[in-house]
C-alpha cells in the first residue's frame, strides 16, 4: 500500500488532539495544530510538529471555521485533516470541502455524516433491514399535531430528539400531554441554536434503559469488524459520565446479537472507516437502534484496552486505503475497562470551572492510563466544553478495574479548578454500581439508597 501520510493537520483542540497527535508519532507521521487565541498555551500546540493560529477564542471563528482550517492545512501541506470528535467532526459539508481541496478527510464519507445526522432517516433505513428501532416517527416531525397523532399511537411517556443532534442537546421528556407543545417548542429552539436544524422526531421513552454502543471499522473493499461493547449507561442529562467494556449486563447471546445487528446496519449504510451503532437496551434485555455517531468517540480508550487495538491509528490506516488488517475471528477480548470523564465544574452544582491549573498530580500504577491536556499551569479555557481529561482503569475482571479506578481517582490532585472526582467516588462506593444492577436514570436516584 505504500507509505502512510506525511503530515496530519489537527482540527481540534484538548485531550483528544493530544491522543491523534501521540498516534500520528508512533505511525512516523508529522502533525500540524490548529488553535484559537485562547489556546495559545495549550498542550497540543506544544506537542505539535508545527502550529498554526487561526482565530479568535469563539469556535464559530476558530475551530468550526473551514475556511481557516482549510487555508491552514494548505499552508503547511497537510495531506490529510483528523477532526477528532464535536466542532466538525460530524459536519458533511466540511468533509466534502477537505475531499474538494484534494485534502483526505480521516472520518467516514459524507454520505455516511449525512445519515448520521439524519437520525430519523437512519431509523427508516435499519428499520427497513429488519434492525430493531425504538418506536416512534417514521420521519420528522414538524408540527404539534403530529407529535400529539404519534403519541396517541405510542403512548406517553415519549422523547423528542433533534434530527441533527447529540449530547443531550434539543431532547426533551415528555410524561404529560399538557406538556407537548412546551417541550417541541422548547426542543426545536435548542436544536436550532446547537445544530443550525430545528428538525425533530419522536421515539417511545423507556425509564429503565441501559446504553449500549458498538464500534465498527470498515474499510473502503467492504470489510468490517466491529471490537464489542461499550456500557455507556452512567449519564447526567443525556452526557455520558461513566463507560465501561465489556457491558455487565449482556450475556453472550445478546452481545453476538448486538454486534451483528451493527455490522448488518454499517452494511446497509456502505459504512466506511470508524463509528459507532448505538441500542438502549430495556429491563427485559430487549435492544433498540438509536443512533449512529460517524465519528471517533470520547469513551474509545475501553474499547483499545480490552482489544489491544489502537482505533485512532486503525482510522489513519482506514483513510489512506489500507485494507483492514484482521478479520471479526481474530479481534480477542481481555479484561474489563473502566473510564471517568474528568470535567472541570463544581461536583454538585455542575457548573463549569474554569481557571489555571495551580498543581497537578496524575495517578500510576497498574491498569491505569491517563488521556488528558492538563498541565500545571494551563489553563482550563471557559470557551468550550468542560471536558478536561479521562482516567482508564484495566483489570483481569471488573471488580479489579473498579478498585483500580477508584485507587486513581484517589491519587489524582488537581488544583485551581473544580473537578467531577468528588462524584466519581461516590459513584464506585454505591451498591447498584458495584453490582452492575443500574439505568441511565442511576445518578438521578443514587441518593435515595
Amino acid at each position: 500500500m505504500g507509505e502512510l501520510f506525511k503530515k496530519i493537520l489537527i482540527a481540534n483542540r484538548g485531550e483528544i488532539a493530544v491522543r491523534i497527535i501521540r498516534a500520528c508519532r508512533e505511525l512516523g507521521i508529522k502533525t500540524v495544530a490548529v488553535y484559537s487565541e485562547a489556546d495559545k498555551d495549550s498542550l497540543h500546540v506544544k506537542l505539535a510538529d508545527e502550529a498554526v493560529c487561526i482565530g479568535p477564542a469563539n469556535p464559530r471563528q476558530s475551530y468550526l471555521n473551514i475556511t481557516a482550517i482549510l487555508s491552514a492545512a494548505d499552508i503547511t501541506d497537510s495531506e490529510a485533516i483528523h477532526p477528532g470528535y464535536g466542532f466538525l467532526s460530524e459536519n458533511a459539508q466540511f468533509a466534502e470541502a477537505c475531499v474538494n481541496s484534494g485534502i483526505v478527510f480521516i472520518g467516514p464519507t459524507p454520505e455516511n455524516i449525512r445519515i448520521g445526522g439524519d437520525k430519523a432517516r437512519a431509523r427508516q433505513i435499519l428499520k427497513r433491514k429488519g434492525i430493531p428501532v425504538v418506536p416512534g416517527s417514521d420521519g420528522p416531525v414538524n408540527t404539534e399535531e403530529a407529535c400529539f397523532k404519534i403519541v396517541k399511537k405510542i403512548g406517553l411517556p415519549i422523547i423528542i430528539k433533534a434530527s441533527a443532534g447529540g449530547g443531550g442537546r434539543g431532547m426533551r421528556i415528555v410524561n404529560d400531554e399538557k406538556d407537548i407543545e412546551q417541550s417541541f417548542f422548547m426542543a426545536q429552539r435548542e436544536a436550532l441554536a446547537a445544530f443550525g436544524n430545528g428538525e425533530l422526531y419522536i421515539e417511545k421513552y423507556f425509564p429503565k434503559v441501559r446504553h449500549i454502543e458498538v464500534q465498527i471499522l470498515a474499510d473502503k473493499y467492504g470489510n468490517i469488524v466491529h471490537l464489542g461493547e461499550r456500557d455507556c449507561t452512567v449519564q447526567r442529562r443525556h452526557q455520558k459520565l461513566i463507560e465501561e467494556a465489556p457491558s455487565p449486563v449482556l450475556n453472550e447471546k445478546l452481545r453476538k446479537k448486538i454486534g451483528e445487528y451493527a455490522i448488518k446496519a454499517a452494511k446497509a449504510l456502505k459504512f466506511r472507516n470508524i463509528g459507532t451503532f448505538e441500542f438502549i437496551v430495556d429491563d427485559k434485555l430487549n435492544p433498540y437502534f438509536i443512533e449512529i455517531n460517524t465519528r471517533v468517540q470520547v469513551e474509545h480508550p475501553i474499547t483499545e484496552e480490552i482489544t489491544d487495538i489502537d482505533i485512532i491509528k486503525e482510522q489513519i490506516k482506514l483513510a489512506k486505503g489500507y485494507p483492514l488488517s484482521f478479520k471479526q475471528s481474530q479481534i480477542k477480548f481481555n479484561g474489563h475497562a473502566i473510564e471517568c470523564r474528568i470535567n472541570a465544574e463544581d461536583p454538585e452544582k455542575f457548573i463549569p470551572s474554569p481557571g489555571v491549573v495551580e498543581f497537578l498530580h496524575f495517578p500510576g500504577g497498574p491498569g491505569i492510563r491517563i488521556d488528558s491536556y492538563l498541565y500545571q499551569g494551563c489553563r482550563v479555557s471557559p470557551h468550550y466544553d468542560s471536558l478536561v481529561g479521562k482516567i482508564i482503569a484495566k483489570g483481569a475482571n471488573r471488580q479489579e478495574a473498579i478498585n483500580r479506578m477508584k485507587r486513581a481517582l484517589q491519587e489524582t490532585l488537581i488544583k485551581g479548578v473544580q473537578t467531577n472526582i468528588p462524584l466519581f467516588l461516590k459513584i464506585f462506593e454505591h451498591p447498584d454500581f458495584i453490582k452492575g444492577q443500574f439505568f441511565t436514570d442511576f445518578i438521578q436516584t443514587m441518593n435515595n439508597k
